[in-house]
């Protein structure tokens, strides 16, 4: 990257927007100068300049959550940086996926849902419905996500004006089967992933 090409605040700084490489979720803005820049392009391991701490910082220096480049680039007026990351666990010090508002991310309400799965799994309440299918095991639990994908597409077709509420039926019995083979909606998305930049 062309330093000379950037224009710096006053300080030396320019914002840095981090965003998802995989799932394109902005997760936080920092500061960069010419020194974090250069780190973080020769290390891997996205750096800032910490304005309150006055000293350079990389992402999860401490906490191990580390955001991992998987590209940069200037805006049209090259005084803002993308960097596009690879988070090694939540980039919110609050132990969110974002620093912004989590109820704006999809990825992270699908998290929460795997979060309240797996929590009733556990559990021995026989009134919980999650319960239940689990414990009618994987046959049923691909029924239903056979059934409520039937009727997503059957909702299509007709316009009834349903789609939203069966494709969410849909969604959910699909995160039951992936948690019933301990698999999670990261590992499908992940594949997606792999499979966009293979075509």
């Amino acid at each position: 990257m062309d330093y000379n090409n950037i224009k710096w605040d006053d300080r030396g700084l320019i914002p840095a927007v981090i965003q998802d490489n995989t799932t394109s979720s902005v997760l936080m803005v920092g500061y960069m100068n010419k020194d974090s820049l250069k780190i973080t392009i020769e290390s891997g391991e996205v750096t800032f300049f910490s304005r309150s701490k006055n000293r350079l910082w990389t992402k999860g220096e401490e906490s191990g959550n580390k955001l991992m480049l998987s590209d940069i680039g200037l805006d049209c007026d090259k005084d803002t940086l993308l960097v596009k990351a690879l988070p090694l666990g939540p980039t919110c010090h609050t132990g969110t996926t974002s620093c912004f508002d989590d109820k704006l991310l999809c990825t992270d309400m699908i998290k929460k849902l795997e979060g309240i799965i797996d929590e009733r799994a556990a559990s021995t309440n026989t009134d919980s419905y999650i319960v239940s299918l689990f414990n009618k095991g994987v046959k049923e639990i691909a029924k239903k996500v056979n059934e409520e994908a039937g009727e997503t597409a059957i909702s299509a077709v007709t316009n009834d004006g349903r789609i939203i509420e069966e494709a969410a039926d849909l969604v959910f019995h699909l995160l039951v089967l992936l948690r019933s083979q301990n698999k999670t909606m990261k590992d499908v998305t992940d594949k997606l992933y792999e499979r966009s930049i293979n075509q």
